[in-house]
Protein backbone atom coordinates (compact mmCIF):
# COMPACT_ATOMS: atom_id res chain seq x y z
CA UNK A 1 0.00 0.00 0.00
CA UNK A 2 1.72 3.44 -1.10
CA UNK A 3 1.06 6.29 0.78
CA UNK A 4 2.10 10.32 0.18
CA UNK A 5 4.12 11.65 2.87
CA UNK A 6 1.29 12.83 5.29
CA UNK A 7 -2.66 12.57 4.99
CA UNK A 8 -2.67 16.17 3.92
CA UNK A 9 -1.23 15.62 1.11
CA UNK A 10 -3.29 12.56 0.11
CA UNK A 11 -6.47 14.92 0.83
CA UNK A 12 -5.53 17.49 -2.39
CA UNK A 13 -7.88 15.74 -4.76
CA UNK A 14 -9.77 12.69 -3.95
CA UNK A 15 -11.28 11.38 -6.56
CA UNK A 16 -14.88 8.69 -5.50
CA UNK A 17 -14.98 6.08 -7.52
CA UNK A 18 -18.77 5.60 -6.86
CA UNK A 19 -20.27 2.70 -8.87
CA UNK A 20 -23.77 4.08 -8.94
CA UNK A 21 -22.38 7.17 -10.69
CA UNK A 22 -19.97 5.59 -13.30
CA UNK A 23 -22.72 3.99 -15.15
CA UNK A 24 -20.93 0.62 -15.59
CA UNK A 25 -17.33 1.57 -16.46
CA UNK A 26 -14.78 0.13 -14.99
CA UNK A 27 -13.89 1.49 -12.16
CA UNK A 28 -10.29 0.21 -11.86
CA UNK A 29 -9.66 1.85 -15.41
CA UNK A 30 -10.90 4.93 -13.74
CA UNK A 31 -8.63 4.40 -10.91
CA UNK A 32 -5.95 4.56 -13.08
CA UNK A 33 -6.88 7.74 -15.26
CA UNK A 34 -7.24 9.28 -12.10
CA UNK A 35 -4.14 8.24 -11.30
CA UNK A 36 -2.81 9.85 -14.25
CA UNK A 37 -3.88 13.29 -13.89
CA UNK A 38 -2.84 13.44 -10.29
CA UNK A 39 -5.27 12.39 -7.96
CA UNK A 40 -3.88 11.92 -4.06
CA UNK A 41 -6.38 9.73 -2.70
CA UNK A 42 -9.49 7.23 -4.63
CA UNK A 43 -12.19 6.45 -2.28
CA UNK A 44 -14.24 3.34 -3.59
CA UNK A 45 -18.35 3.91 -2.52
CA UNK A 46 -20.56 1.28 -3.87
CA UNK A 47 -23.51 1.20 -1.62
CA UNK A 48 -25.79 -1.50 -2.83
CA UNK A 49 -23.09 -3.80 -3.19
CA UNK A 50 -22.77 -6.97 -1.25
CA UNK A 51 -19.78 -7.54 0.82
CA UNK A 52 -17.43 -9.90 -0.85
CA UNK A 53 -18.37 -8.40 -4.23
CA UNK A 54 -16.93 -4.95 -2.84
CA UNK A 55 -13.53 -6.72 -1.53
CA UNK A 56 -12.89 -8.26 -4.84
CA UNK A 57 -13.53 -4.40 -6.25
CA UNK A 58 -11.60 -2.59 -3.81
CA UNK A 59 -8.68 -4.97 -4.88
CA UNK A 60 -8.78 -4.27 -8.77
CA UNK A 61 -8.89 -0.59 -7.71
CA UNK A 62 -5.86 -0.95 -5.33
CA UNK A 63 -3.87 -2.76 -8.25
CA UNK A 64 -4.70 -0.37 -10.37
CA UNK A 65 -3.47 2.91 -8.77
CA UNK A 66 -0.31 3.52 -6.42
CA UNK A 67 -3.03 6.26 -4.54
CA UNK A 68 -4.03 5.49 -0.94
CA UNK A 69 -7.48 3.68 -1.75
CA UNK A 70 -10.00 4.46 1.42
CA UNK A 71 -13.40 2.63 1.08
CA UNK A 72 -16.72 4.66 1.66
CA UNK A 73 -18.95 3.06 5.01
CA UNK A 74 -17.76 -0.51 5.27
CA UNK A 75 -14.56 -0.67 7.63
CA UNK A 76 -14.73 -4.40 7.43
CA UNK A 77 -14.10 -4.40 4.31
CA UNK A 78 -11.27 -1.76 4.35
CA UNK A 79 -9.71 -3.80 6.65
CA UNK A 80 -9.84 -6.91 5.08
CA UNK A 81 -8.28 -5.37 1.57
CA UNK A 82 -5.55 -3.86 3.22
CA UNK A 83 -7.14 -0.15 2.42
CA UNK A 84 -5.18 3.19 3.59
CA UNK A 85 -8.49 3.94 5.63
CA UNK A 86 -12.70 4.04 5.76
CA UNK A 87 -14.28 7.52 5.53
CA UNK A 88 -17.62 6.86 7.55
CA UNK A 89 -20.88 9.43 7.59
CA UNK A 90 -23.50 10.17 10.09
CA UNK A 91 -25.38 7.15 9.63
CA UNK A 92 -22.10 4.81 9.61
CA UNK A 93 -20.29 2.91 12.63
CA UNK A 94 -19.55 4.95 15.01
CA UNK A 95 -16.46 6.65 14.71
CA UNK A 96 -15.15 6.34 18.16
CA UNK A 97 -16.23 2.32 17.21
CA UNK A 98 -14.33 2.33 14.39
CA UNK A 99 -10.80 3.48 16.12
CA UNK A 100 -11.08 1.01 18.29
CA UNK A 101 -10.60 -1.74 16.36
CA UNK A 102 -8.51 -0.61 13.27
CA UNK A 103 -4.82 -0.40 13.37
CA UNK A 104 -3.07 3.22 14.39
CA UNK A 105 -1.49 4.11 10.99
CA UNK A 106 -5.01 3.25 9.95
CA UNK A 107 -7.09 6.31 8.57
CA UNK A 108 -10.58 7.62 9.58
CA UNK A 109 -12.39 10.11 7.86
CA UNK A 110 -15.77 12.00 8.73
CA UNK A 111 -18.36 14.06 7.19
CA UNK A 112 -19.72 17.09 8.65
CA UNK A 113 -21.86 19.89 7.33
CA UNK A 114 -22.20 22.01 10.22
CA UNK A 115 -19.88 23.25 12.92
CA UNK A 116 -21.50 20.70 15.68
CA UNK A 117 -20.83 18.06 13.53
CA UNK A 118 -17.68 18.79 12.94
CA UNK A 119 -16.37 19.33 16.09
CA UNK A 120 -18.48 15.35 16.97
CA UNK A 121 -16.74 13.58 14.29
CA UNK A 122 -13.05 15.02 15.39
CA UNK A 123 -13.85 14.41 19.42
CA UNK A 124 -14.91 10.65 18.19
CA UNK A 125 -11.40 10.18 16.53
CA UNK A 126 -11.82 10.98 12.72
CA UNK A 127 -8.63 12.06 11.17
CA UNK A 128 -9.93 14.33 8.24
CA UNK A 129 -13.30 16.05 7.31
CA UNK A 130 -15.39 15.71 4.19
CA UNK A 131 -17.43 18.78 4.66
CA UNK A 132 -20.25 19.66 2.52
CA UNK A 133 -22.16 19.45 0.07
CA UNK A 134 -20.88 22.81 -1.24
CA UNK A 135 -23.29 22.60 -3.97
CA UNK A 136 -26.78 20.87 -4.89
CA UNK A 137 -25.39 17.52 -5.97
CA UNK A 138 -26.98 14.54 -7.71
CA UNK A 139 -24.83 12.06 -6.32
CA UNK A 140 -25.99 11.41 -2.99
CA UNK A 141 -29.75 12.08 -2.65
CA UNK A 142 -29.65 12.56 1.50
CA UNK A 143 -26.66 15.09 1.04
CA UNK A 144 -28.50 17.54 2.51
CA UNK A 145 -28.68 21.57 1.84
CA UNK A 146 -25.92 23.11 0.13
CA UNK A 147 -23.40 25.32 2.51
CA UNK A 148 -21.83 26.82 0.41
CA UNK A 149 -18.28 28.23 0.43
CA UNK A 150 -19.11 29.64 3.55
CA UNK A 151 -20.31 26.95 5.55
CA UNK A 152 -17.23 25.21 4.90
CA UNK A 153 -15.33 28.11 6.16
CA UNK A 154 -17.41 27.76 9.45
CA UNK A 155 -17.52 23.85 9.77
CA UNK A 156 -13.95 23.59 9.06
CA UNK A 157 -12.99 26.38 12.00
CA UNK A 158 -14.79 24.29 14.58
CA UNK A 159 -11.66 22.20 14.20
CA UNK A 160 -8.83 23.91 14.21
CA UNK A 161 -5.74 21.81 12.72
CA UNK A 162 -7.86 19.02 11.50
CA UNK A 163 -6.94 18.23 7.67
CA UNK A 164 -10.56 18.67 5.87
CA UNK A 165 -11.38 18.70 2.07
CA UNK A 166 -14.76 19.87 0.16
CA UNK A 167 -17.23 17.23 -1.03
CA UNK A 168 -20.49 18.17 -3.32
CA UNK A 169 -20.75 19.52 -6.49
CA UNK A 170 -17.85 20.94 -6.77
CA UNK A 171 -16.44 22.04 -9.95
CA UNK A 172 -13.16 23.84 -11.18
CA UNK A 173 -14.60 27.36 -11.13
CA UNK A 174 -15.15 26.68 -7.16
CA UNK A 175 -11.92 25.61 -6.28
CA UNK A 176 -9.70 28.23 -5.65
CA UNK A 177 -12.46 29.92 -3.37
CA UNK A 178 -12.26 27.05 -1.35
CA UNK A 179 -8.96 26.59 -0.76
CA UNK A 180 -9.15 30.05 0.43
CA UNK A 181 -11.32 29.09 2.76
CA UNK A 182 -9.16 26.94 4.22
CA UNK A 183 -9.57 23.42 3.05
CA UNK A 184 -6.93 21.37 1.88
CA UNK A 185 -8.27 20.05 -1.09
CA UNK A 186 -11.59 18.51 -2.54
CA UNK A 187 -13.31 15.55 -3.31
CA UNK A 188 -15.39 14.55 -6.62
CA UNK A 189 -17.22 12.42 -8.12
CA UNK A 190 -19.14 14.01 -11.16
CA UNK A 191 -16.63 16.23 -11.67
CA UNK A 192 -14.05 12.96 -12.95
CA UNK A 193 -16.16 10.29 -13.46
CA UNK A 194 -19.08 12.20 -15.97
CA UNK A 195 -16.08 14.11 -18.04
CA UNK A 196 -15.03 12.67 -21.73
CA UNK A 197 -11.66 12.50 -20.38
CA UNK A 198 -11.33 11.85 -17.10
CA UNK A 199 -7.36 12.05 -16.83
CA UNK A 200 -7.74 15.66 -17.96
CA UNK A 201 -10.33 16.38 -15.57
CA UNK A 202 -8.52 15.20 -12.77
CA UNK A 203 -5.64 16.97 -13.99
CA UNK A 204 -7.57 20.25 -14.22
CA UNK A 205 -8.56 19.45 -10.66
CA UNK A 206 -4.81 19.03 -9.20
CA UNK A 207 -3.27 22.11 -11.10
CA UNK A 208 -6.02 24.20 -9.45
CA UNK A 209 -5.22 22.92 -5.95
CA UNK A 210 -1.94 23.50 -6.21
CA UNK A 211 0.79 21.04 -5.50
Amino acid sequence: MSRPVSLPDALRVVVILDAGVAGGRDLAALAAHATRGGATMLQVRAKDTAARSLAELVRRVMSATTLPVVVNDRLDVALATGAAGCHLGQDDLPIDAARGIAPAAFWLGGSAGDPDEACRAVGAGAQYLVIGPIAITASKADAGAAIGVEGFRRAHAAAPGVPAVAIGGVTLSLVPALMAAGANGVAVIRAVLDASDPESATRNLRMAVGR
